[in-house]
């Protein structure tokens, strides 16, 4: 693919201040670092583009045990002309570290319509900052991604679901963010998006709509529901107080991803859909014995594995044909 030049990239009606953000590396006087220059992102993007054939239309987040941790059978795996590249061979990409992240990046074609799949994503709790866990979300959108489909395992904190359901994320809350901690914190580069974008359409309402109507297509619909996601640091699971405390606030699933990256694809207008699968149920009483563990999160997901790998293929069709910018 044709390299992309950073400086021939300036968005319609985009007013760049600040020509080139501080490089986000050593930094001598021990300051805080908020985040790669665009024109670094443009290195990493130039890199994957000189491996593949195709510009990706829709890019997918693999969560905890949905492609990233079973080969066989996977979405991630599953993507026809394959082409593979480990997190550790792309220019300052983070490396994944958790079990049931397989970390590789895998370009290629779901249903005819063109993609590139995270197998495996990162994390605040690995000691990354979120600007750096929502990296690739960026490089996303110089390939040309317009859609991102970002998948996650949470508990489940509506007592109407039950492990192995699907929810479509209407909404999330984040409260990392209320605490000061979002990924567009620091300089903003007005060539990724403005300095204060709304959120009150974060989860594109058409493509939740179609969502709904290809589960029904695929007799999957008494599993599916709808609601709001918020994102923890974690790692530690929550306590009773806390998961009472969230659902007072209308929280539905709890997970430890997703948000940030919402929000950063958003801020560069990429349209979004979010999907949580139900992998345990959350403890909100004291009587209860059990205890929430990762094991029971990579279980469900391979439970659901061969599901959710039809399941978002067809979304991957149906969104593209929705969407007006699709080629």
């Amino acid at each position: 693919m044709a390299p992309i030049n950073a400086n021939d990239i300036v968005e319609k009606n985009c007013l760049v201040t600040q020509k080139v953000l501080p490089e986000i590396g050593s930094d001598c006087n021990g300051n805080e670092k908020t985040g790669y220059s665009y024109e670094t992102l443009v290195e990493t993007a130039n890199f994957l583009l000189s491996r593949i054939s195709e510009k990706p239309n829709i890019g997918i987040i693999c969560g905890s045990g949905m492609g990233s941790y079973w080969k066989e059978g996977s979405l991630a795996e599953s993507i026809t002309d394959g082409v593979r590249i480990p997190y550790e061979d792309i220019p300052n990409f983070p490396i994944s570290t958790v079990e049931g992240h397989h970390g590789q990046l895998v370009f290629g074609h779901i249903e005819g319509v063109s993609v590139v799949a995270m197998q495996g994503r990162f994390h605040y709790y690995e000691g990354y900052p979120l600007w750096k866990c929502c990296l690739p979300v960026r490089v996303m959108k110089l390939l040309g991604v317009k859609i991102l489909i970002a998948t996650n395992a949470a508990g489940g904190l509506n007592p109407n679901y039950k492990i192995g359901d699907l929810m479509i994320v209407r909404d999330h809350i984040n409260m990392m963010g209320f605490a000061g901690n979002n990924p567009l914190h620091g300089p903003n580069d007005e060539r990724f998006g403005p300095r204060f974008p709304p959120m009150n359409k974060a989860y594109n309402y058409e493509f939740r709509k179609i969502a709904k109507e290809v589960a029904k297509e695929l007799n999957i619909d008494h599993i599916v529901r709808e609601g709001v996601y918020t994102c923890l640091g974690g790692p530690n699971f929550e306590t009773v107080a806390e998961l009472n405390m969230l659902k007072m606030v209308g929280v539905d699933a709890v997970g430890m991803s997703t948000v940030h990256e919402v929000i950063t694809a958003r801020h560069c207008d990429i349209k979004v859909f979010g999907l949580s699968l139900i992998t345990n149920e959350c403890i909100t009483n004291y009587d209860q014995d059990a205890e929430a563990n990762h094991e029971e999160v990579l279980d469900v997901g391979r439970m659901r594995q061969e599901m959710l790998r039809k399941y978002v293929s067809c979304l991957v069709k149906k969104f593209s044909q929705a969407d007006p910018d699709a080629p």
